[in-house]
């Protein structure tokens, strides 16, 4: 890949071990479903990945079930809380929007959970509005896809367990980067994406914890056990499941990006860059910084011409910035459109993070320095 890639929290790259895997599995196509020897092999590749996905987060391989990525996943998991009698929805502000807006699609009652000034859930008002008639499914992310910062998961679980109501953890961005363990977090659901972890786009998963079943919302033939339907995705699940042994493997390597990442934030904090999430638990791979005068997409534009890829806290579309939804969150509103995302992964080097710390605070520089010419210009 030309340019250094800082992009890993949107999609890492795929890992080679991963691409070997799908390869042979496209090579030797077959349908799971057939009892002939092609989709015997088929069915064999995708028991073993559900296997290595499971045990990414210590949970039995019957409790995982394939899907098109997380954003279904989720979907999955809050109509099945629903369908086991929870009426109502809690929702962390800093959620990402396939949460927030399958749970307002789902027509039931939905409460946003507040975070305070470094984007961490409130267990206070967590626990006041457990304390609401009606069963409640709190939906909390393991860690903020913008921020990366790391939610008190097991304090939360006790308040939604001694309140009878359902956990549901997003641990999209968390796997691969920081422990996760579906037991210890004791989430009475899960999600994942393969994507994240260095496999391919268009694979997830959802798992379910102990006494927990799931609905089908995608309906056909008897697929996944007859909770999703269509024929399985044999190439991606088995890249999801290369993917998911070879996060494990390097977990130790990926907590140790913290080490790069804090020695750039300091860099760019000193050139006047604010450190969102800063004084809380975050991913370690994760710099999620903004600055009130010079907006996400053009810091994207100038940084990608200078061979970094990196994202900002939000999409744009239409020539808009549109405010980051982790900023206006912690009630930072002027800094909302000017939010960047830096993440690193499997393949990141720290000369990488070095050049972004380089980089960065120089353009930063020129813009301002652009900035005041023109406000003399005006004058």
């Amino acid at each position: 890949m030309s340019g250094i890639y800082l992009d890993y929290n949107a999609s890492g790259l795929v890992r080679p071990e991963v691409q070997d895997v799908m390869a042979r599995a496209l090579a030797d196509n077959g349908n799971p479903s057939a009892v002939h020897a092609a989709g015997r092999r088929a069915r064999a590749r995708v028991e073993t990945a559900r296997a290595q996905v499971a045990d990414l987060v210590g949970a039995d391989a019957t409790a995982v079930i394939f899907s098109s990525g997380g954003t279904e996943s989720n979907a999955q998991a809050i109509l099945s809380s629903l369908a086991a009698g929870c009426e109502r929805l809690v929702v962390s502000a800093t959620e990402h929007p396939c949460v927030s807006e399958a749970a307002v699609a789902s027509g039931k009652p939905v409460k946003m959970l507040p975070v305070d000034g470094r984007g961490v859930v409130d267990l206070n008002k967590l626990s006041q509005l457990l304390e609401r008639p009606g069963k409640a499914v709190v939906a909390i992310h393991h860690a903020n896809n913008e921020s990366g910062v790391i939610q008190p998961i097991a304090e939360a679980a006790r308040l939604v367990r001694a309140a009878g109501g359902w956990l549901h953890i997003d641990a999209i961005q968390s796997a691969g980067k920081i422990p996760v363990d579906i037991r210890t977090l004791k989430a009475d659901s899960l999600t994942l994406s393969a994507h994240k972890l260095g496999g391919p786009q268009g694979v997830g998963a959802l798992v379910m914890g102990e006494a927990r079943e799931a609905i089908r919302i995608v309906h056909g033939a008897g697929q996944e056990r007859g909770l999703r339907a269509g024929t399985e995705n044999v190439p991606g699940i088995t890249g999801f499941g290369a993917s998911a042994v070879c996060a494990a493997r390097d977990l130790s390597e990926a907590m140790a990006h913290a080490v790069w990442r804090d020695s750039a934030e300091a860099v760019v904090k000193a050139a006047g860059a604010t450190i969102i999430g800063e004084g809380a638990e975050r991913l370690p791979n994760t710099l999620f910084m903004a600055v009130p005068d010079w907006d996400s997409p053009q810091q994207l534009i100038t940084l990608d011409l200078m061979g970094l890829m990196v994202s900002a806290g939000s999409a744009c579309s239409s020539g808009k910035t549109k405010p980051s939804r982790a900023i206006l969150a912690t009630g930072r509103t002027s800094l909302a459109t000017g939010g960047i995302r830096i993440s690193g992964g499997w393949g990141t080097v720290e000369e990488d993070w070095k050049r972004f710390a380089e980089a960065w605070p120089a353009a930063y520089a020129k813009h301002r320095e652009r900035t005041a010419a023109r406000a003399k210009e005006v004058a």
